[in-house]
């Protein structure tokens, strides 16, 4: 019984991830849609990384707007 309050959580993180994986860009276009921008290697502050625009490129998006 121990193990279900550990289990359950767990659960609950990997169905979050894969709940909005499906709408992350993944590509440059997809990401200019969104109002972003590609940038190699991180975001610079003020911005989060949305999704991908290639292998090593993410894509950046404004955190407020």
């Amino acid at each position: 019984m121990r193990i279900m309050y550990l289990l359950f959580p767990v659960i609950l993180l990997l169905a979050q991830g894969v709940a909005g994986s499906s709408r992350a860009p993944r590509s440059r276009a997809e990401c200019s849609r969104q109002k972003g921008f590609c940038l190699f290697p991180n975001c610079p502050f003020g911005f989060i990384v949305s999704g991908t625009c290639s292998r090593f490129q993410l894509c950046c998006k404004k955190i407020w707007g």
